[in-house]
């Protein structure tokens, strides 16, 4: 659905919308971290936010964070790899808001495994699971609801782990490439539906995965290995986030984003 041109300036300019007030956003993931993070900046900026995670209680913290700062949130326990609870959730989160416009697929979990592990076969099932087929299972069910949007956005979280590697990681790290490779599919199988599909890749972020690195470590890593020489907070991911789902985004899809801090340019 091509936006409608509202020349506004007498240059030839549109009038496309930069808010994204009034419309309904489903974060997976919300209960902590970038989701969190994203949930809160999208509220403040006057969306309706589903803020959903496996863990109930962080999702009551984050609902209850929001409504203080006087946003507007409802929560659901989802786990994302149940295609049942997906379908539920999603149907319902678009019954309470009157439809379905962002669909933020942030949920994830971090795994290191050797492949001559006992474990590796497991933790591979499991990892995929929460990291790939997931996103394919949120995308199916909100399909019906983002095409009855007029501002239709779907953003893929995945990680610069998506554009290298990691020793130990390579469930992980297929994963990451595995949602680079979907954003772009869905980016052009749903095109003609206007709905946008893009991906966000982050780097180094503060978050409870990275919790337990020391923090000398993260200092020494991220002046080794970035541009800004220092990891990112979750809140900067959110914003590259938020850019994509803008109304006046409507013509970028199937990008893959960075917010690395320049992690992936630097070559010493």
């Amino acid at each position: 659905m091509d936006p409608v041109e509202q020349p506004n300036d007498g240059q030839g300019l549109t009038a496309l919308s930069r808010s994204i007030a009034g419309l309904s956003a489903l974060v997976t993931g919300a209960g902590s971290g970038m989701g969190r993070a994203t949930a809160h900046l999208f509220a403040s900026e006057g969306a309706k936010v589903a803020v959903t995670d496996v863990d109930r209680d962080a999702v009551a913290t984050v609902v209850g964070e929001i409504t203080t700062a006087g946003g507007l949130a409802e929560g659901w326990t989802l786990d994302v790899t149940s295609e049942s609870e997906v379908d539920k959730v999603v149907g319902e989160v678009a019954e309470r808001f009157g439809g379905l416009d962002l669909l933020i697929n942030n949920a994830g979990i971090s795994t290191f495994v050797a492949i001559d592990s006992p474990e590796y076969l497991t933790t591979w099932g499991r990892t995929i699971d929460v990291l790939l087929t997931a996103q394919t299972l949120t995308i199916r069910a909100a399909l019906p609801h983002l095409r009855a949007s007029e501002s239709p956005r779907i953003v893929n979280i995945a990680s610069t782990e998506g554009w290298g590697a990691t020793r130990f990681a390579s469930p992980y790290t297929a994963a990451k490439h595995g949602v680079i490779g979907l954003t772009k599919s869905m980016a052009v199988e749903l095109g003609r539906d206007g709905i946008t599909v893009n991906c966000i890749c982050p780097g180094p972020i503060h978050t409870a995965m990275t919790a337990s690195i020391d923090e000398s470590d993260k200092t020494t890593f991220a002046r080794r290995r970035t541009a800004l020489g220092r990891y990112g907070l979750p809140e900067e991911v959110a914003h590259g986030t938020l850019n994509f789902c803008l109304p006046a985004s409507s013509y970028m899809t199937g990008a893959v984003l960075p917010v690395d801090g320049g992690l992936l340019i630097r070559n010493a």
